[in-house]
C-alpha cells in the first residue's frame, strides 16, 4: 500500500491502523467499471492547505484516495478558480487563477478514520471547523463559491487613487457588496488585492479598479 504513494506521502504506523479500519468498513463487492461512486452520506468540507500548494494538495488527496481504496467514501475534490486574462510580453494569456488561497473543497462521507487520512496529507493544515467538529457545507454554498464567471472583459483603465489599508466595497462579481481593506495595489494591471472575510477568515481577493468603490466614511 505504501509503495503506491510518493516518498513524502508514505503511510505512518499510526495510519496503518486507520487503513485496517477503513478496509474492514469497506462494503463487499466492486462497483461496475466506469460507474461513478455514489454515497448518500456525502457532504462538502473545506480543507486548509498551504497557500500556493492547493493543486499539490488535490493531487496528494487523489493519490491517497486511490491508495486506500476510498473511491466510495470520497467524491469530488475542487479548488476555487476563475479564468483570468494576463498580458505577457504583449500577448494575452488566459489562466485559471486560485481566488481563495489556502482552500480545497472535498466531498466525502467523513468519519474519524477518513479525517486522519485527510488531515495527514502533506501540506494540509486542518479542516474548516467549529470547535472539534468540521463544518459541513451545503451543495448550494459550495456552488456559490465554485461557479465563478467564466469570462473576463477588458475595461478602460480608470484614473483612481487608492491607498493601502483603505476601506472599499466590491461592486461586481461573486464578492459584490463585500467590504474589505486594500492590501496591495497594482497600477499596471489596474487591480487591487482586497482582504475580505470568507467563512470568518480574512482572505485576499483580486478585483479591478472598476469593480470597487471607496467606502463611505
Amino acid at each position: 500500500m505504501a509503495d503506491e504513494l510518493n516518498p513524502e506521502e508514505q503511510i505512518t504506523p499510526e495510519e496503518q491502523n486507520v487503513e485496517q479500519n477503513l478496509e474492514a468498513a469497506a462494503p463487499a463487492g466492486e462497483p461496475e467499471a466506469g460507474a461513478p461512486a455514489v454515497n448518500e452520506n456525502f457532504k462538502w468540507y473545506i480543507i486548509h492547505a498551504y497557500s500556493g500548494f492547493e493543486r499539490k494538495v488535490k493531487e496528494s488527496l487523489q493519490s491517497r484516495v486511490a491508495a486506500y481504496h476510498l473511491e466510495d467514501r470520497v467524491g469530488r475534490i475542487e479548488i476555487p478558480t476563475e479564468p483570468t486574462t494576463e498580458l505577457r510580453n504583449g500577448k494575452k494569456y488566459t489562466i485559471d487563477r486560485v481566488f481563495l488561497p489556502g482552500y480545497v473543497f472535498v466531498e466525502m462521507a467523513l468519519d474519524n478514520d477518513l479525517w486522519h487520512v485527510v488531515k495527514n496529507t502533506p501540506r494540509v493544515t486542518g479542516f474548516l471547523q467549529t470547535g472539534d467538529q468540521p463544518n459541513a457545507l451545503s451543495e448550494a454554498e459550495v456552488n456559490a463559491m465554485l461557479n465563478r464567471s467564466d469570462a473576463t472583459k477588458e475595461k478602460p483603465k480608470l484614473k483612481m487613487k487608492f491607498s493601502k489599508g483603505e476601506q472599499v466595497r466590491i461592486t461586481e462579481g461573486p464578492f459584490a457588496n463585500f467590504n474589505g481593506a486594500v492590501d496591495d495595489i497594482n497600477e499596471d494591471k489596474q487591480t487591487l488585492k482586497v482582504m475580505v472575510s470568507i467563512f470568518g477568515r480574512p482572505t485576499p481577493t483580486e478585483v479591478s479598479f472598476s469593480n470597487v468603490e471607496k467606502s463611505e466614511e
